[in-house]
């Protein structure tokens, strides 16, 4: 049926779907795009469009008022603006946005597919009534391109350092390695977990509940 662009909200104390009645600038139908939230705000950005085409759109919806508005984020000092991409994570957690990864396509020509994996990492902050884009200088060996990964925030138990954790996704070939970005550091460590892992995968979900 092509791709959608209605939006959908579940009640969790009522059980109960319902589509609210948006206004503003309202984005087209869109997949595989970051969405994420800090609670008062819900930031949507790149994804693909109809005819194949990827993009860079940053967009915030208020919950409250359901009114869209199209962000324009102010460029990073050394870096140029995230490329238009699908398949990354948007992840909010300590104040910020975190995008990383996704899949680029290099043509010109949106009929024409040139995929390029991605593993750069950007920061959206919300400040002084702007958001500002910045792309760390990372400091350590990174993790391979990817896609359709998963991205989370976590503070340890044992370790108070806040980290990201990435797991999966796909380059080429599906993954099943598991990356600790420290942020304080602007450092990767890629995880030698124990026990019975799960089969490499991509386009499944990772929560943090807790420390697990």
């Amino acid at each position: 049926d092509g791709i959608v662009e209605d939006l959908n909200v579940f009640n969790c104390a009522t059980n109960q779907w319902f589509q609210p009645l948006v206004k503003g600038d309202i984005p087209t139908g869109c997949a595989a795009f970051g969405f994420a939230t800090d609670g008062s705000r819900i930031l949507v950005f790149g994804g693909m469009v109809e005819y194949g085409k990827y993009s860079a759109d940053l967009w915030e919806l208020n919950p409250i008022t359901w009114q869209w508005r199209k962000i324009k984020g102010r460029p990073p000092k050394i870096a140029p603006l995230p490329c238009a991409r699908l398949g990354h994570t948007l992840t909010y957690f300590d104040g910020k946005y975190y995008l990383f990864g996704g899949l680029a396509n290099d043509s010109k020509d949106p009929k024409q597919n040139v995929p390029r994996y991605l593993n750069d990492l950007y920061t959206l902050e919300f400040k002084s009534n702007n958001y500002l884009w910045e792309q760390p200088i990372i400091r350590s060996t990174q993790p391979m391109e990817r896609e359709s990964h998963t991205c989370v925030g976590y503070r340890g138990q044992n370790d108070s350092r806040s980290k990201l954790i990435v797991y999966g996704g796909m380059n080429g070939h599906r993954l099943g390695d598991i990356w600790n970005y420290y942020i304080d550091l602007s450092q990767w460590t890629q995880i030698v977990a124990t026990g019975l892992a799960p089969q490499q995968r991509s386009l499944h979900s990772s929560v943090i509940i807790g420390h697990r």
